[in-house]
């Protein structure tokens, strides 16, 4: 799972290692041979500067020359001197990656990196930050050879190659005080629902002289759901919910038969809803809570039998629509349950219930009929196989030519995208 925002781990220069002791050892070690996925590279002027270093450094030696030995010095402590500097730039800098959801494809979020300089005295310049968002891995792949592979192992690996990824080179624009803090955003738009990876990939500078260009590597990255795009329908007059018979318990307060909690007595309530007995136990009026007793409302089955879905662009276009009807009956009060496939149908009676069914309907992919659950594990599962039977104001969806879809309440047209 994905870290959240406040409990982000923070990342520094010497966080893969761990903290160690200081010796001079160490640090002579480290300038020599940087560690792993830390980047120390020549820019252009710098580029400029050793090849200057070499012509004088040879004129020198020629002609025994003592003021271009004193310059071939000067050139070679700038170089030196720019590396020390640098390692002191990234000294004691920490960052978080910081994250704001919920994401929907085709909506704009907000990514956030933040730093926390922890040095007493010396502020830090310069600073980018190399960020990358990709679709996650749902399972790494095996080390295989195309001949050792199978035909269809093969297209999908090429079609993971394929799948859209973004980056972005953020700069701190203003210096990073001592013992101060700064953020730097990216606003980032993902293109389609699922599980995205954000990733930090490196920090890097050219502070001071922009003779070296100093990147190191780090680990912070975050996995994030986004959920199906909104999209806008129409609809077709078949949207009010028909009554049910014995009406349906929901888990608010209202006059249902089922005892929901006990709650101190107030001006108004009636004496009926007293409970005399925890009432004379705890020395206080509490009354009685029911449910409430639903009149109407909508329960959403969505079928993902790859058969009827043949197009993604149109599957991707099914599942927008689920998920917008769902957090509109939602608003109204109207939403009683959810299910897919021959799951268990989830009872919505909070955000919580609504976001987890958006989580899964950020991954649901076309399932052949094979490869679905033909009859329930245990008595009490696969209920929803048995929804169709039922005077529910059962919602369904089904292709509406080569790219519509149409929602059908008990076989009447209720909505279309």
């Amino acid at each position: 799972m994905a870290e959240t925002a406040s409990t982000a781990q923070w990342h520094s220069p010497g966080s893969r290692g761990g903290r160690r002791a200081f010796t001079w050892n160490r640090l002579l070690w480290a300038l020599v041979f940087p560690q792993r996925r830390h980047r120390i590279m020549l820019t252009a002027s710098g580029v400029l500067l050793t090849v200057l270093a070499f012509g004088i450094g040879s004129a020198a030696y020629n002609s025994a020359n003592n003021i271009l030995f004193i310059t071939l010095a000067l050139l070679l402590a700038c170089l030196i001197l720019s590396g020390v500097l640098s390692w002191f730039n990234f000294a004691k800098v920490h960052w978080r990656l910081q994250l704001t959801p919920p994401w929907r494809a085709g909506q704009a979020a907000v990514i956030g990196v933040e730093l926390d300089n922890r040095k007493r005295f010396l502020p830090t310049y310069g600073l980018w930050f190399d960020l990358a968002a990709r679709p996650a891995a749902t399972a790494p792949a095996k080390a295989e050879t195309t001949f050792t592979a199978r035909g269809r192992d093969v297209r999908a690996a090429l079609a993971r190659a394929c799948l859209p990824e973004a980056g972005t080179k953020l700069h701190l624009g203003t210096r990073l005080d001592a013992q101060g803090t700064a953020r730097v955003e990216w606003i980032f738009q993902p293109p389609r629902r699922g599980r995205w990876r954000v990733e930090l990939a490196g920090v890097g500078s050219l502070f001071p002289f922009g003779f070296l260009s100093k990147t190191l590597g780090t680990d912070a990255s975050h996995e994030v759901i986004v959920w199906p795009a909104p999209v806008e329908y129409r609809r077709q007059g078949a949207t009010g919910a028909r009554r049910n018979t014995g009406g349906e318990q929901l888990g608010r307060a209202g006059s249902g038969g089922d005892l929901l909690a006990l709650r101190r007595y107030a001006a108004g309530d009636s004496h009926r809803l007293i409970h005399w007995k925890v009432s004379a136990r705890l020395g206080q009026l509490l009354v009685r809570q029911f449910t409430a007793e639903s009149s109407k409302g909508f329960t959403l089955w969505l079928q993902t039998d790859a058969a009827v879905w043949t197009r993604p662009e149109q599957f991707e276009l099914c599942l927008s629509l689920v998920a917008t009807l769902a957090e509109d009956l939602f608003r109204r009060g109207e939403l009683l349950r959810v299910a897919i496939d021959d799951e268990l149908p989830l009872a919505v009676r909070s955000v919580h219930d609504l976001e987890a069914f958006f989580d899964r309907l950020a991954e649901v992919q076309p399932v052949a009929a094979g490869g679905r659950r033909s009859a329930p594990a245990q008595p009490g599962e696969g209920a929803a196989a048995s929804l169709a039977n039922g005077k529910r104001n059962l919602m369904t969806f089904a292709p509406d030519g080569a790219r519509g879809v149409v929602a059908h309440v008990d076989g009447t047209q209720a909505a279309s995208a």
